[in-house]
């Protein structure tokens, strides 16, 4: 992800993802502005984000293992930075 619309926190997302999951698909998607002024809003701009992942590292996983790998890669970013944090996880062929 290199695009230069995205902040530093969708950028660390994204990097830490592909280097634990290795994933075939990503989506990081920032849904923070639709949570301006609600509560864990930071006035970043970058607190609330949706995560599309396809990785063969979640073959033979159920959902709460997928998640739970998710949530191992970006441990840090979600106690320092990230209120929410909404994911979708599939193994290669399943449908999106």
């Amino acid at each position: 992800m290199s695009d230069p619309s995205t902040g530093p926190v969708q950028h660390a997302i994204a990097a830490r993802l592909v280097e634990a999951l290795d994933p075939t698909h990503l989506e990081v998607i920032n849904e923070s502005a639709q949570h301006r002024g609600h509560m864990g809003d930071d006035g970043s701009g970058e607190s609330h984000f949706r995560v599309v992942v396809e990785s063969a590292a979640f073959t033979g996983l159920n959902r709460v293992a997928r998640q739970r790998l998710v949530n191992q890669a970006l441990a840090d970013l979600l106690r320092d930075s990230i209120h929410a944090l909404a994911m979708r996880t599939l193994a290669p062929g399943e449908p999106r």
